[in-house]
């Protein structure tokens, strides 16, 4: 009988052991190690365990230049993390029966318009938050990124209309972001008031998400707010911010993971807060949407963990890791990258909030604490994605680096010369506007209006091909143009696209259709 019972208290000590969490130790080990194994200046870290903050800290420094250290309170751009809210902010509407998930988007927006009439007819506030709208992976995006400045909501909507579907409509995942502009103009028309301003005083400030803002321009204490931070040519640099002016719905909060942890513990308890859940900010039947699958998306074969399903709610991912439900969104602005990530039945949250733009790092900390809670052990998360961003990297590098040899070689070629002038001239897209090239020191030079930051050299590569080198080396995005030649052998159009595998999809240069004006 004893040693049945010494038998039993050994399984039962094993079973324990193997799903030991990762102590705050551990976890600050954990990130000073991937910190430095993928060059990022700073993180900030949380976790939350049944309804409680059992760790929160910061690592590292705000930015390279000012070396300010990184804390629970450091800000950060939240990118598409900030989706999630602006479902909320719908889901909030939906709950005061203002409009429903399937309410016609032009019931509400009567100039929205998509490629294809039946699809502008019957598209839905669902379809607006679920990637299956038939447009391109990123379609339109360049009206966003790198600059946005010049481009208005009213411009994006009016716009839609002139990117052609990719796919039929609901029946493909694609990710987009134009579309989140468009909701949180649903959210300004049926509320009355901005976008920014709901959801500050609806979501944020009865959290007690007192440092957030919805908005770069809105924040009012910038003391403690990170750089962005890229590498270029193995060097790392700040970058600048992606302040989203005109588009906050899709990607514009910035927040900490101070604040951060609230509404994760807010999602955890299917929208309720305050001390005996008094309080809700939506109701469980409006959450219980947002975490229903609506698109499904492949699933990927090398995942990290054991899955069977993988799909898009509305503002989250969700997917099954080893028999446990994962709901989850990543963001990314340009040398920024954060993770928000919950498994609902072990009642955890993890955010990872980073300034550097490799996703590896957020990955490394995300799953080595969710390993923990799994009852994995023996698996070195930072080494698999280390190899696994280098293996990326050099094949990435081997592409770009073979291109721009070739340009070296050709532009080394004795009586080898161009006909700059014959290229030279103002081309336009429907939906992007002009971009002016012009002759400037023997070179060519791509310049876009409403995009000013788009703007760099042109290089000849071959027959009627140039590469476009951006002056801003942050983009990582340099680009074929090939020229489209009339009868005459006259230019008449360009179309684009992007030389490394690794650029950023928002550099949709492949969705351009420019024409030369005559």
């Amino acid at each position: 009988m004893k040693k049945l019972i010494f038998t039993c208290l050994l399984v039962l000590f094993s079973v324990i052991s193997l799903s030991q969490p990762l102590s705050s130790k551990k976890i600050d080990r954990l990130t000073e190690r991937v910190r430095q194994e993928f060059n990022v200046p700073g993180i900030a870290v949380a976790v939350i365990k049944d309804d409680e903050v059992i760790h929160m800290q910061g690592y590292g420094v705000r930015s390279i230049a000012t070396g300010g250290k990184t804390d629970e309170k450091t800000l950060f751009a939240i990118a598409s993390n900030t989706k999630a809210f602006t479902v909320a902010a719908l889901g909030i509407l939906i709950d005061e029966e203002r409009l429903t998930w399937d309410t016609r988007v032009i019931d509400i927006i009567p100039e929205f318009r998509l490629y294809n009439s039946y699809v502008s007819e019957d598209f839905r506030v669902r379809d607006l938050l679920t990637h299956r709208s038939g447009l391109g992976l990123g379609a339109g995006d360049l009206m966003m990124w790198p600059d946005s400045a010049m481009f208005t909501a009213d411009d994006i909507i009016n716009n839609l209309r002139h990117l052609k579907q990719a796919s039929p409509f609901r029946t493909r995942y694609d990710y987009d972001n134009l579309l989140y502009v468009v909701a949180g103009e649903v959210v300004e028309r049926v509320s009355g008031t901005s976008w920014e301003e709901f959801v500050e005083t609806r979501i944020m400030h009865p959290l007690g998400m007192n440092g957030s803002s919805a908005s770069f321009r809105g924040l009012r204490d910038r003391s403690n707010i990170i750089d962005a931070h890229v590498p270029i040519e193995g060097v790392l640099q700040v970058a600048p911010k992606q302040e989203n002016r005109l588009h906050n719905s899709s990607g514009g909060i910035y927040s900490n993971i101070s604040d951060l942890s609230r509404w994760v513990i807010c999602q955890l308890k299917r929208g309720r807060y305050g001390s005996n859940l008094e309080k809700q900010i939506f109701t469980e039947k409006v959450h219980r949407e947002m975490w229903t699958p609506q698109t499904i998306k492949p699933l990927p074969s090398d995942g990290p963990y054991n899955s069977h399903f993988s799909a898009y709610g509305l503002g989250w991912y969700l997917t099954d890791i080893n028999g446990f439900l994962q709901v989850y969104h990543t963001g990314t602005h340009t040398g920024i990258v954060t993770r928000v990530t919950m498994l609902p039945e072990l009642n955890l949250g993890i955010i990872v909030l980073t300034n550097q733009q490799v996703n590896e790092a957020h990955e490394a900390i995300t799953y080595s604490i969710m390993d923990g809670y799994l009852g994995i052990r023996g698996v070195d998360r930072v080494e698999a994605l280390k190899k696994s961003l280098l293996r990326d990297r050099e094949e990435a590098a081997r592409i770009t680096e073979e291109v721009w040899a070739k340009v070296e070689a050709l532009g080394s070629m004795a009586g080898r010369q161009v006909d700059n002038s014959l290229f030279a001239g103002r081309y336009t897209d429907p939906w992007f506007g002009d971009i002016i090239i012009s002759e400037v020191n023997g070179k060519l030079r791509f310049n876009a209006v409403k995009s000013p930051r788009l703007r760099g050299d042109m290089f000849h590569y071959t027959g009627n091909t140039f590469i476009v080198r951006w002056d801003d080396r942050t983009f990582d995005a340099d680009a074929f143009a090939i020229f489209s030649l009339d009868r005459e052998g006259r230019p008449e159009s360009i179309r684009m696209e992007a030389i490394s595998p690794l650029t950023d999809f928002s550099y949709d240069f492949h969705d351009l259709n420019l024409r030369k004006k005559q």
